[in-house]
């Protein structure tokens, strides 16, 4: 390999390694407004996800505290029959 053929090659290297496209304004501009528009598209939905997400978790208390109360008064009420039957058979025997 001759001189000329070495610089050819560097030369070549050095065109592959050197960025192609310089950072000028047009090309931050349209980057910086790519961002925004996926921002614009993607906040509203991660907002709302989250959103979704606690209200469930909430109502899934509310749901889990409702059957509770659901179990707790059909066992008050079954004590109120008992009672009830108790008063009914005490006052048929005096």
């Amino acid at each position: 390999m001759n001189g000329s053929e070495k610089t050819q090659i560097l030369d070549e290297v050095e065109e592959i390694l050197a960025p192609s496209k310089k950072l000028d304004f047009r090309y931050l501009f349209s980057i910086l407004l790519l961002m925004s528009l996926l921002f614009t598209f993607l906040f509203p939905k991660i907002y709302l996800q989250n959103q979704i997400y606690y209200k469930s978790r909430d109502i899934s208390v509310l749901k889990r505290e409702y059957d509770a109360l659901k179990e707790e008064n059909r066992i008050i009420k079954t004590k109120v029959e008992g009672m009830k039957f108790k008063n009914q058979i005490l006052d048929t025997l005096f």
